[in-house]
């Protein structure tokens, strides 16, 4: 008797790759549901920090400075994460840090997101001049040394125009294979109007590739506003931020090695959790990148 040997059908998954591609998504949205909970859990935590901190961030005590992670430091309070060079309390810092880290990241996500979609958009839906003139102004920015333009324009609208370029070449190419698509030369034939075509059609089937695009430059906002203020040109003194108290520590790393490490341990956790968001969620998005 002859054995029966399964036939595969072009086009159709198997039973043992469904249950792999099942077993990777269900992955996949786990691993983003966790990314997703870790920010959540830090906007929550800068939100509520003039109650979850222990101490004023700013308030000074040179009785207790540089103080090691201890209950009770010689000016009697606890500080469990020390203090820094001028008997600040670590902790309380910290968690007022992520306010500015995160207030900074959301706004130049949205400046850039707004700009870069627009621009994006409208160059790939015109076409000719128009097109060539918003990447001739992108390509001219990539040029452009960023660390320059914050010197001479410092804050949220510089961190969130250095961004729209990754958003408007993004979506220029993805709007310029939609715009040849039937369906909108079928919406054309009926009368239908460039916005609404826009709005209605347009929109909807990038807005995926825009909220990636937005994880991924949250985290890289973030670093960008660390690092100015680690240069001195972003946040001020005494207002608590990641990158000033890793700059305000790096004189102390060999007897008061917290000042500097806490708040850049969280800036590098904070970074890798977002981005990885990002990657997981393209992932989900796009079935075509999700991994065998």
């Amino acid at each position: 008797m002859a054995s029966s040997i399964p036939v595969s059908v072009p086009g159709e998954a198997l039973p043992a790759d469904a249950a792999r591609g099942g077993r990777v998504a269900r992955r996949t949205r786990r691993l983003v549901a966790a990314g997703a909970g870790f920010v959540v859990l830090l906007a929550l935590v800068a939100v509520t920090a003039p109650w979850l901190a222990p101490h004023d961030p700013v308030r000074q005590s040179l009785r207790a400075r540089l103080a090691a992670p201890t209950r009770q430091a010689a000016d009697g309070r606890a500080h469990p994460l020390g203090t820094d060079h001028l008997g600040r309390d670590v902790l309380s810092r910290t968690i007022f840090g992520a306010r500015v880290s995160l207030v900074v990241g959301f706004a130049a996500v949205a400046v850039g997101s707004a700009v870069g979609a627009a621009l994006g958009i409208l160059a790939g839906y015109r076409g000719g001049f128009t097109d060539t003139v918003i990447m001739t102004v992108a390509d001219a920015q990539l040029a452009f040394p960023f660390v320059l333009l914050a010197i001479g324009i410092i804050g949220v609208v510089v961190i969130g125009l250095s961004g729209w370029v990754d958003y408007a070449r993004v979506l220029r190419s993805q709007v310029l294979v939609l715009r040849s698509r039937e369906f909108v030369d079928a919406i054309h034939a009926l009368g239908g109007a460039v916005p609404r075509i826009v709005g209605r059609h347009i929109l909807p089937n990038v807005l995926s590739t825009l909220v990636v695009i937005a994880t991924l430059q949250l985290a890289r906002a973030i670093v960008l506003e660390a690092t100015l203020s680690f240069l001195g040109l972003g946040i001020q003194p005494p207002t608590p931020s990641w990158g000033g108290m890793i700059q305000e520590g790096r004189e102390y790393l060999d007897s008061a090695w917290w000042i500097s490490i806490f708040p850049g341990c969280l800036l590098l956790l904070t970074s890798l959790v977002v981005s990885r968001s990002g990657d997981w969620l393209r992932d989900l998005l796009d079935p075509t990148l999700r991994s065998e």
